[in-house]
């Protein structure tokens, strides 16, 4: 049986349902249960039951942009996908920039945020409270304010300005605080993560999927990029490199697949287990083959762009993108009946094809299996590339070439006669084949969106399938959680 650090034991289900209830709004209503917030916790094992709740807002369908993959659907990477008709007038939108602030699958992503965010904030400002074991308390505190930084870095990519919440029962009437001032609560939650938290190396067994060190110093790094902070992003990222605990899975497959579960290229990860139930990932199931074998919905499907974009002979093409008629540990892929096999625009020209993202592959031929993909937030190849962009951007462009190469190496599993080094070291070039190089190992893990924006790409790459600078660099803040303000939040620029 797989690890997963997410327990759903009843007790918990009970706690989340009582303590940590989702409802129309990250600014609830407080809860009317036997437990409340002067109640609940007050021992060790409510400590651990109230972090193990923040690590549960990761397992919410929500959890992962209102159910769908949206980033790499507004991107050159993925299409809707799915049948024609599903979810058209929803999500179809997303493929060219017709979004609405009115889409429930945008405040769904944003209430589920601010829920995990109340999570962290019950066990930053109660547990220290709790008479327990001192280096315990402190790593639960530690694990809190590394999760609330994930979900607020979520939060300031996809929204900008937000309301930034650090403590129970706020305002109804919460205003919008700067990007700076997120971004600098997030350095903080992260650079206090880092003192407490265990090396991934020294996490017992029971500790699998826990935040680590190396987690908070990989999100941190890549915090500080967004930001054009390079000299900071370099050095996190060459303490994550130089630690000597992460490295590459010698097949490509393995670094989001099952074989690499926990494994040296995981930085940090969602655990889940294959039931249509707690402790699964819809994940996975919202992207799976659709049809024969039946693993999901289908959605996110790989563009025809983004299958031109490897170089010749590139294995991650094929560990990237699912075609009709291969043969996956055995299992035939057919896809689905009502899926057209090829889908042209007006003048012929190929939209997409049917196929599937194969980094959510789990073994199996049903939905449940699905279930049990461990979606990766963090993995070394993205902190190796993040180390090769600051360096590169830092003006050292050797050590940036060693980090890259680094990853083209594992790509190409042994065969010397593709995907050669990289040799160039001007700036303006190399800083295209890394972008380029991003986009090839981490296509499908939702990066590419977020890449071309923060690089000033997103106009030049985007801008043929909508994308209008000026409005889509963030989403509309969803017009409900407006209303619930009373007007207090106020919209992003051109989505009134």
């Amino acid at each position: 049986m797989k690890n997963i650090m997410i327990p759903c034991t009843l007790a918990l289900t009970i706690v989340l349902s009582l303590i940590f209830s989702g409802c129309e709004s990250f600014l609830d209503k407080n809860p009317q249960g036997a437990l409340t917030q002067t109640t609940f916790p007050t021992s060790e094992s409510d400590a651990l039951l109230a972090v193990n709740a923040s690590y549960g807002t990761m397992l919410d369908l929500s959890f992962h942009s209102g159910i769908f993959p949206l980033t790499d659907i507004m991107s050159d990477d993925g299409r809707k996908g799915s049948n024609p008709t599903d979810q058209s007038s929803e999500i179809g939108q997303y493929d060219n920039f017709k979004s609405t602030k009115t889409g429930s699958e945008l405040s769904l992503w944003w209430a589920t945020l601010y829920q995990g965010i109340k999570r962290t904030n019950v066990v930053i400002e109660k547990v220290p409270g709790i008479e327990m074991n001192e280096n315990l308390r402190d790593r639960y505190i530690a694990e809190a304010k590394f999760l609330r930084g994930l979900f607020y870095f979520d939060l300031v990519r996809a929204w900008g300005d937000v309301p930034l919440v650090t403590a129970l029962n706020p305002s109804i009437k919460l205003e919008r605080s700067a990007k700076a001032d997120v971004y600098k609560q997030i350095e903080q939650d992260l650079l206090a993560a880092i003192t407490d938290l265990d090396e991934k190396n020294d996490q017992v067994s029971t500790q699998l999927g826990r935040a680590s060190k190396g987690s908070a110093r990989a999100l941190l790094a890549k915090v500080y990029l967004f930001q054009g902070d390079f000299a900071n992003a370099e050095t996190y990222a060459l303490e994550v490199i130089n630690s000597n605990i992460y490295g590459l899975e010698p097949v490509f497959t393995d670094a989001n697949g099952v074989k690499g579960e926990h494994g040296i290229e995981s930085v940090f990860e969602i655990g889940a287990i294959g039931i249509e139930g707690p402790g699964g990932n819809a994940y996975a199931n919202v992207q799976g083959v659709r049809g024969t074998p039946n693993r999901g919905w289908g959605f996110n499907r790989p563009t025809p762009n983004l299958r031109a974009s490897f170089e010749t002979g590139d294995p991650r093409l094929k560990g990237t993108i699912i075609d009709l008629g291969d043969v996956i540990d055995g299992i035939t892929i057919m896809g689905d009946g009502t899926t057209p096999d090829v889908t042209t625009d007006e003048n012929g020209n190929i939209l997409e094809t049917e196929c599937y993202n194969r980094k959510v592959w789990t073994p199996g031929s049903d939905v449940a299996s699905q279930f049990g993909h461990n979606k990766r937030i963090l993995r070394y190849a993205d902190v190796l590339l993040i180390a090769s962009e600051a360096l590169n951007e830092n003006n050292k462009p050797a050590q940036a070439l060693t980090y890259l190469n680094m990853v083209r190496q594992r790509a190409r599993e042994g065969n010397n006669m593709i995907l050669p080094d990289i040799t160039t070291t001007e700036k303006n070039a190399l800083r295209d084949l890394i972008l380029k190089e991003r986009r090839c190992e981490l296509a499908m893990e939702g990066h590419r969106f977020w890449d071309l924006v923060r690089t000033g790409k997103a106009a030049e790459v985007l801008g043929p399938l909508g994308f209008v600078t000026g409005k889509n660099e963030l989403l509309p803040i969803p017009q409900s959680e407006i209303d619930i303000s009373q007007g207090s939040l106020t919209q992003n620029p051109n989505w009134n």
